[in-house]
C-alpha cells in the first residue's frame, strides 16, 4: 500500500471523488423527475440514467482499487473515537450504496419485459448487456422480480440520499464549527 505523506487526498482520488459525487447527482435528478418529463423524452432521460449508473458502477470500482492501495490521509488525531467510528461506518455505507445501487438498477433493468425489444447501450455508443440469467426467466417470475428490483433501486437511493446530507453535514460541522480542516484533503 502506497502511504500517504501529505493530509490530503491523490489527486486520483479526488478527481474520482468529485466525478462519482457529480453522476451521482444528475442521476439522482434524473431517475426521480423523469416522470415530470413530456412523453417524448422520458425514454432519452431513463436511458442516460442507465448509463450514468453503469458508469458510476466502473468508477467506483476503479475507486475501491484506488484506495485499496493507496492509504487515505488520517483524520485528525482531535477526533473522538466515537467519530471515527461513524466516519468509518458512513464511508462503508457509502460505498455499500454506490454498488447496490447501479447493480439492483441493472438487475431491475435486466428483469423488464421490453427488454428484448429495446437493447441497452451506454450513451448511445456501445451496447451494454443485461443480466442473461434475469432476462432469461419465466415472464411471470421477470414481472415479479422486476418490481422487487424496482424497489431496492429506490430504496437504495433514499439511503444513499440520508448517507449523501450526513456526509456533508459531517463535513460542516468538522470544518467550519470545530475547526478541524478536512475539507481541504478532498479538494483539488
Amino acid at each position: 500500500m502506497i502511504k500517504n505523506i501529505d493530509n490530503k487526498y491523490s489527486k486520483i482520488a479526488i478527481y474520482l471523488h468529485w466525478i462519482i459525487a457529480l453522476l451521482i447527482i444528475i442521476n439522482i435528478i434524473l431517475g426521480w423527475s423523469a416522470e415530470l418529463l413530456p412523453e417524448s423524452s422520458i425514454r432519452l432521460a431513463i436511458d442516460t440514467h442507465k448509463s450514468i449508473g453503469i458508469s458510476v458502477l466502473g468508477l467506483v470500482l476503479l475507486r475501491i482499487l484506488w484506495r485499496l492501495s493507496h492509504q487515505p490521509p488520517p483524520l485528525p488525531n482531535t477526533f473522538h473515537t466515537w467519530e471515527l467510528k461513524l466516519a468509518k461506518l458512513g464511508h462503508l455505507g457509502l460505498y455499500a450504496m454506490m454498488l447496490l445501487i447501479p447493480v439492483s438498477g441493472w438487475m431491475h433493468d435486466s428483469a423488464w419485459k421490453d427488454a428484448a425489444t429495446h437493447p441497452m447501450s451506454l450513451f448511445y455508443v456501445m451496447s451494454w448487456p443485461r443480466i442473461s440469467y434475469i432476462q432469461n426467466l419465466e415472464a411471470g417470475l421477470k414481472e415479479r422480480l422486476h418490481d422487487v428490483f424496482g424497489a431496492f433501486h429506490q430504496w437504495f437511493g433514499i439511503f444513499l440520499v440520508m448517507l449523501f446530507v450526513l456526509h456533508i453535514a459531517a463535513i460542516i460541522k468538522h470544518s467550519y464549527f470545530d475547526k478541524k480542516p478536512i475539507i481541504g484533503r478532498m479538494l483539488p
